[in-house]
């Protein structure tokens, strides 16, 4: 057990675990610290300065995200001398920073702003030299934008902490400093994995995904066009939050009439591909787990962040990925061929949008090998967040929706599926199927719980028929590092891994809505997301992707059986060695 202290924050006594930050202990009294750098298990270097406080005998303002608490300190988080400190900081960083305000995407939902409008800030108080930087659009995920930056650094933590990549970081010194790559190289020049984690940690609008609503509603509005639109599982669950709704609150319904509301022709669930990919996925582990010459781990191949950091950082280990497209991939792969075959639809003249909680979905599309049809699987990928801008442009209000239900005859989609936007999804809608294709019996229990959860790496034995076969779960590209390093040393006794690139998740990915640090720093969102994923599968009858009715169809009419050469065609592909550096 930790040693306690006891302080006063603002005469009000608060007790605490040694090494606690002020600034938490602080929040423990019922005191909110502004900041625009800190971010709880991130970054705490105290660079912006906007949270300073008072400590009493010390002569010089405190950063309470980096100062700890002692016994009998007495801390004060709002006197003049504070408010002032704070205020002039702001003002400071507003003195450079470009005020394009209206025209910004982080009108409304911008930190800087907020605490400029609490603080009652001049942003024309001090003028000086400006930023002038080119905004990086080299890549089809992401713009990165330094005339916005105001060098909080948490992208640059989030990149070095959380993933392990690394490939921002500050360049230059004083005035003429900024976040940028090695040797000043464009984003697409670097081994970026394309995950925007920057951009959900990013206060300010330095950092955002590329725009492809506009593709959508030219589309849409063509009437040569036949537009589909298919969502992931972990939008429906967090798209809520651009509406109003708490937290993780479960949208579906809505959210497809809202979608449809846009004019497509239809609105379809993806997690009808992800049970496809159970299915390819499941029956390729079975063959490799029978085979004495297959390479084994095998490791999942749905999180195309995932699939960027093995080929940039460990080429040698691609041989242990699946073969499978990511169920965006397949979603659009089966529109193109299957559907459009049965339905009387010229593929040419398709367009199927994936919207995701993803930005590395952008980047995917581009693959090579991810045109069955012999046109590209998916036309255009949209955000969480652009759908709901995109809603939001067309005045439609996904809160004042009737729920409708996706379409036929290919919208539905097991829950089994639907947990792939949960870290462990993957791992355990696979082994629901797996066991029974087995055993012929339905496991103990649907529910695995030793591969669910938030912590880092998770491991779990499974007995199929008397043979036992070891799984791990791992999510951020820092927790898959162990497991590939285990891998190359020949230490890993796993013979199946599912490697998500972003926390949580897919709940958590780098398209989802922007939450501001007051609540990344307080609340679990990923958790809340996942509970809401959970709770809709718990109360499901459809939950093993095998049982799936259009799963069976899929099969029976058109694919013949799982791993067979037609779908082999179009739902498996390839990956390459990439170089770091060009």
């Amino acid at each position: 057990m930790k040693k306690q202290v006891t302080l006063k924050i603002n005469d009000v006594p608060v007790t605490v675990d040694e090494g606690t930050r002020v600034l938490d202990a602080a929040r423990a009294a019922g005191f909110d610290i502004p900041t625009l750098c800190y971010l709880k298990d991130v970054t705490n270097d105290g660079s912006c300065r906007v949270c300073v406080v008072e400590v009493k005998g010390m002569r010089n303002l405190a950063a309470s995200c980096s100062t700890t608490v002692r016994d009998g300190m007495e801390v004060y988080t709002n006197t003049p001398k504070v408010k002032q400190a704070r205020k002039t900081t702001i003002e400071l960083i507003l003195s450079n920073h470009e005020k394009k305000c209206l025209a910004c995407v982080r009108n409304g939902n911008c930190e800087l702003s907020k605490l400029s409008q609490e603080y009652g800030c001049d942003p024309f108080k001090y003028e000086g030299v400006m930023k002038n930087y080119k905004p990086d659009d080299s890549n089809p995920y992401l713009i990165r934008d330094n005339n916005k930056c105001i060098l909080c650094r948490r992208c640059v933590a989030v990149c070095n902490k959380i993933q392990g990549v690394g490939v921002i970081g500050p360049n230059g010194r004083g005035f003429n400093t900024h976040i940028g790559c090695a040797f000043e190289r464009s984003l697409a020049e670097v081994p970026c994995v394309a995950c925007g984690q920057c951009i959900n940690v990013c206060p300010v609008g330095a950092l955002t995904e590329r725009d492809n609503t506009h593709e959508v509603l030219e589309a849409i509005a063509d009437p040569e066009k036949y537009v589909i639109i298919g969502t992931a599982p972990s939008v429906r669950v967090a798209i809520g939050e651009e509406f109003g709704y708490p937290i993780g609150t479960d949208v579906e319904g809505k959210m497809v009439s809202a979608i449809r509301a846009l004019g497509c022709d239809k609105v379809f669930d993806v997690d009808m591909a992800a049970d496809m990919t159970i299915m390819e996925e499941g029956y390729e582990f079975l063959g490799r787990l029978n085979d004495p010459n297959a390479k084994l781990p095998m490791i999942t191949s749905c999180s195309p962040g995932w699939i960027r950091y093995i080929e940039y950082y460990y080429p040698e280990l691609i041989g242990h990925l699946s073969t499978c497209k990511s169920p965006q991939q397949m979603f659009g792969s089966i529109m193109k061929t299957y559907y459009a075959e049965k339905m009387h639809i010229d593929p040419a003249k398709t367009v199927v949008v994936a919207v995701m909680p993803c930005t590395a979905k952008k980047f995917e599309r581009t693959r090579d090998n991810q045109s069955a049809s012999g046109y590209p699987d998916i036309d255009v990928v949209l955000t969480t967040r652009e759908l709901a801008k995109l809603l939001k442009s067309q005045g439609i209000d996904l809160a004042a929706m009737k729920p409708s239900s996706f379409d036929n005859p290919i919208g539905e989609g097991s829950t089994a599926g639907l947990l792939f936007g949960a870290t462990g999804g993957v791992m355990e809608a696979a082994l629901r199927t797996v066991y029974e294709v087995v055993t012929g019996k339905e496991p103990p229990s649907l529910d695995f719980k030793a591969v669910r959860g938030t912590k880092g790496i998770k491991t779990a034995v499974v007995d199929l028929d008397g043979k036992q076969v070891k799984v791990a779960v791992a999510h951020t590209l820092q927790n898959a590092k162990v497991i590939l390093e285990q891998i190359k040393a020949g230490k890993a006794d796993y013979q199946f891994v599912e490697i998500m690139t972003c926390p949580g998740g897919c709940v958590n990915g780098g398209g989802q809505p922007i939450h501001p640090a007051k609540v990344l720093n307080t609340t679990d969102i990923k958790t809340l997301r996942a509970k809401a994923i959970y709770k809709s599968d718990k109360k499901s009858a459809l939950r093993k992707c095998h049982e799936n009715p259009v799963v069976k169809t899929l099969y029976a009419e058109y694919f013949g059986k799982p791993n067979s050469h037609k779908a082999h065609e179009v739902l498996h592909t390839s990956y390459v060695k990439r170089k770091k550096y060009e």
